[in-house]
């Protein structure tokens, strides 16, 4: 049986995660059929939930149970999303260890209300690690001034970290130093680091849906739609290449710590001129993941095409970033906006899951009492 884009890419060195969750995927078999094709990983955050629990009666009898039992809606939410994590990181165990723990992960938010407390991140997400009790878990913090400490501290404890909302180089780097800061303290603590793994979400095409309505405004700049997205991207990569091959990692490599991968987030394509794989294709690098929501994992399997696209040489990249400048679109300013609105989504999303359980929760107490 021929191999799958999927499973070739794979091969190559990129690893495709899935960016979402659902209770009807994991107890279908729809997960393990997406493994087969070459599926590596998977990540989640409240928004996947919501959806996942709004529009489907899949938690309705877990809901209930709970509910029934005293617990509040933040502790349904808590037993729901631990449980589907858990359950997917089973089903991920066989490729965490074909692949000697470099793949097989499943992504959990900490709560992004508290995203700007450090002391409260951490001690949230050693909670979650406690409670999920998988090795094959990461635990997501966004890339924030307070998450920077966070992410740094729990990595010293030795918890798999997915550092999300990342725009910008500026945002990358410190996140890079962040993970080589908590990994030095952690072999100062352990023997063998290579059960610890991280990811640094670096966010795209959102990029390019605000660069391209601004270059609409300018005629003079129509050959640069599409490009600002791939093209900061490519920066980021070639930060990636450059500080972990530098002295600094190589010494801690010498004693077993692993590369904090770069991981390609928010990949769907908005702009429906484009391809609906440009953010697969067009990232394509080594040593590096990508999330695709559902229906672009589908489309980039259906047709699909492999062929390196990131590299160490960021020379076109900064032509572009630096066209873009001198027009007046300062990318790293994009990037400062998106992530205060990522940030303020996250937590809007959080908001809209807690709802929905409390809605739920209503709505099976009526129907229990009219039974």
């Amino acid at each position: 049986m021929s191999k799958t884009t999927v499973e070739i890419l794979g091969e190559f060195g990129q690893s495709i995660w899935l960016d979402n969750i659902s209770r009807s995927m994991i107890e279908s078999g729809a997960l393990e059929k997406m493994i087969s094709v070459g599926l590596r990983g998977m990540t989640s955050n409240p928004s996947i939930f919501d959806k996942a629990i709004r529009f489907s009666n899949d938690y309705d009898a877990r809901i209930e149970e709970l509910s029934s039992s005293g617990k509040s809606t933040f502790e349904i939410y808590d037993d729901i999303t631990v449980k589907d994590v858990q359950d997917a990181a089973d089903i991920f165990k066989p490729v965490y260890d074909k692949t000697d723990r470099l793949d097989g992960y499943v992504s959990l938010e900490v709560n992004p209300k508290i995203a700007f407390n450090t002391d409260r991140t951490i001690e949230d997400a050693r909670r979650l690690f406690r409670k999920v009790n998988r090795p094959n878990v990461m635990f997501k913090v966004p890339a924030t001034k307070a998450g920077y400490r966070a992410i740094e501290e729990l990595l010293a404890e030795g918890i798999n970290i997915n550092a999300t909302l990342i725009f910008s180089l500026e945002q990358y780097n410190r996140t890079a130093q962040a993970f080589l800061k908590g990994i030095e303290r952690l072999q100062q603590k352990v023997r063998d680091m290579r059960d610890v793994h991280s990811v640094a979400s670096v966010f795209v095409s959102r990029i390019d849906t605000v660069a391209d309505n601004m270059i609409d405004k300018k005629p003079e700049l129509e050959s640069f739609k599409g490009k600002a997205a791939i093209s900061n991207s490519q920066l980021i990569f070639q930060k990636y290449i450059e500080i972990f091959s530098g002295r600094k990692f190589e010494k801690l490599k010498g004693k077993g710590c692993n590369v904090q991968r770069v991981l390609w987030a928010s990949t769907s394509t908005k702009n429906p001129d484009y391809s609906d794989i440009k953010y697969v294709v067009g990232l394509i690098g080594k040593d590096t993941v990508n999330t695709l929501p559902e229906d672009t994992f589908r489309a980039f399997l259906d047709h699909g095409v492999i062929e390196e696209a990131i590299t160490s040489d960021a020379g076109e990249a900064e032509s572009v970033i630096r066209t873009l400048r001198d027009f007046g679109i300062d990318i790293d300013s994009v990037c400062s906006d998106l992530l205060r609105d990522g940030v303020a989504s996250f937590e809007k999303s959080f908001d809209s899951l807690l709802n929905s359980i409390e809605t739920k929760t209503k709505s099976l107490c009526k129907m229990r009492n009219v039974q």
